[in-house]
């Protein structure tokens, strides 16, 4: 006599793929106030490069409601940091911070891919 079950296969896990930046805890707590102060919680920090500026490439840093095809996600502390397939390359490994002193005020990006930037600091290569 055989026993057939129908238990299904195990399901697979698999989790969105993940980029290289990295968003100090600083940063996140500034991305979850302003997020507040607009009343969203459905937003992500989208980061991003296109080609523009004085030195070849532009950095974008907004906030975004869209997930598109190809964006790589991680989590820091609630705060969603969203990278499409194409910036990640030139993204991996930089580290984006907020400042709030005298001097500057905003959203800094530390990239360790730039190998040079234009004197206002808004574009790289």
């Amino acid at each position: 006599m055989s026993v057939e079950t129908n238990a299904s296969p195990a399901e697979v896990q698999t989790e969105a793929p993940a980029h290289g930046v990295v968003l100090t805890d600083v940063a996140a707590t500034k991305v979850k106030s302003l997020l507040e102060q607009e009343g969203r919680d459905d937003l992500r920090l989208r980061v991003g490069v296109q080609p523009g500026g004085c030195s070849g490439l532009i950095y974008q840093l907004y906030f975004d409601e869209r997930t598109l095809d190809g964006d790589l996600v991680r989590d820091f502390d609630g705060v969603e940091v969203v990278v499409d397939r194409m910036s990640s390359p030139y993204l991996e490994g930089a580290t984006i911070d907020f400042a709030d002193t005298i001097e500057k005020q905003g959203f800094t990006i530390d990239n360790p891919n730039a190998g040079s930037s234009c004197a206002c600091g808004d574009s790289f290569s």
